[in-house]
């Protein structure tokens, strides 16, 4: 097959999908070369594209440093950071709400549209929250206290934990009874 533009012999078949059906361009290497070459008004508007992406891309560097920032921010209450809520989608504790409320924001609001709680309560939830706080943060002294092997330290952890537990279930059966 020949060059459409001259007589040498077509060594790049392209084909055109800017109109209503494809249209096959077959070309030599020169020719396909001044083909595919942008003109100089493509140019004009290829160059402030290009510095856009360019900008777009720094950009995107600059979130990378924040984000790697804000991986290493963590939970007063119960340790978790910020990279372990990314990886498992699971909040440590309900101070995270807090923790992390400008990041959380957008993302409850584009997943429920919404940013309040609107609706009923689990029976088993804890009228006091704080009282779940504390909890956390005792398990989590308590993990702490045995990788430094102080495990005395940790079984009075551990006794205090089991003492705000069983409150908290006595507190649930009494409920349970007047429904």
């Amino acid at each position: 097959m020949k060059c459409q533009r001259c007589n040498n012999p077509a060594t790049f078949h392209i084909t055109e999908l800017t109109g209503d059906e494809p249209q096959e361009v077959h070309l030599c290497e020169e020719c396909a070369r001044e083909y595919l070459a942008p003109s100089k008004e493509e140019m004009a508007e290829v160059v402030p594209a290009l510095a856009g992406m360019l900008a777009e891309q720094l950009a995107i560097g600059q979130t990378a440093e924040e984000l790697a920032r804000l991986d290493q921010r963590a939970c007063p209450i119960c340790g978790i950071t910020f990279l372990e809520f990314r990886k498992q989608g699971r909040l440590g504790c309900p101070n995270d709400y807090l923790c992390f409320e400008k990041e959380l924001e957008p993302l409850l609001l584009n997943i429920h549209g919404e940013t309040k709680h609107i609706g009923k309560v689990p029976q088993r939830c804890p009228a006091d929250g704080k009282t779940q706080i504390r909890l956390i943060r005792l398990r989590r002294e308590m993990k702490e206290a045995v990788m430094m092997e102080n495990y005395e330290r940790a079984s009075e952890l551990r006794d205090e934990i089991r003492i705000i537990e069983a409150e908290l279930r006595v507190s649930q059966d009494q409920s349970t009874k007047r429904d």
